[in-house]
């Protein structure tokens, strides 16, 4: 997981389409709204990613904070890709759960509703909401007014470490 999504998709980590690594599939460019982003907003996560990180999890509730963050794809080759081999781990939804192009709840733009992409591994991950701006449920905007439900942001970074128990 990492900040550095973007890095993860210049240097061709992400999404990395059949296992082509270090070929630059993906970019990332200025949101559609043409400024910086700061909000919260309504994740679903792709069961069919095998994204380790995301195992068991479904709809979540993540601030993003970014002014470059609308996923783009070389070519409409990708772009199928994409949507076919299980790299769109984490899509931006509406408040319902259903993946969306609309603003605000997609804050960039992004085809296809990618908040984050997986490799064929599951193993690398970047996304543009910050999971670990969501670590305690007094961060949740609405903790006052009402029970907070939403998963935290350190589910995200459990799953990785059960992952890597089973691995060693």
């Amino acid at each position: 997981i990492c900040n550095g999504f973007q890095l993860l998709v210049k240097i061709g980590l992400l999404p990395a389409c059949e296992g082509n690594y270090f070929k630059r599939e993906v970019s990332l460019t200025y949101n559609d709204s043409a400024r910086f982003e700061d909000r919260w907003v309504y994740l679903k996560c792709n069961p069919n990613s095998g994204c380790v990180f995301l195992k068991g999890l479904d709809r979540l509730f993540f601030p993003v904070r970014h002014g470059e963050g609308k996923v783009i794809a070389l070519n409409k080759n990708i772009e199928e890709k994409l949507r076919t081999q299980g790299h769109i781990a984490i899509q931006y939804t509406d408040p319902n759960g259903t993946p969306t192009q609309k603003y605000p709840y997609n804050p960039n733009g992004s085809i296809l509703a990618i908040a984050g992409l997986t490799d064929p591994t599951g193993r690398v991950f970047g996304l543009m909401p910050h999971p670990e701006a969501f670590n305690h449920f007094t961060n949740h905007p609405f903790w006052t007014r009402e029970k907070v439900k939403d998963l935290l942001g350190i589910e995200i970074f459990k799953n990785a470490i059960e992952f890597l128990r089973k691995e060693t």
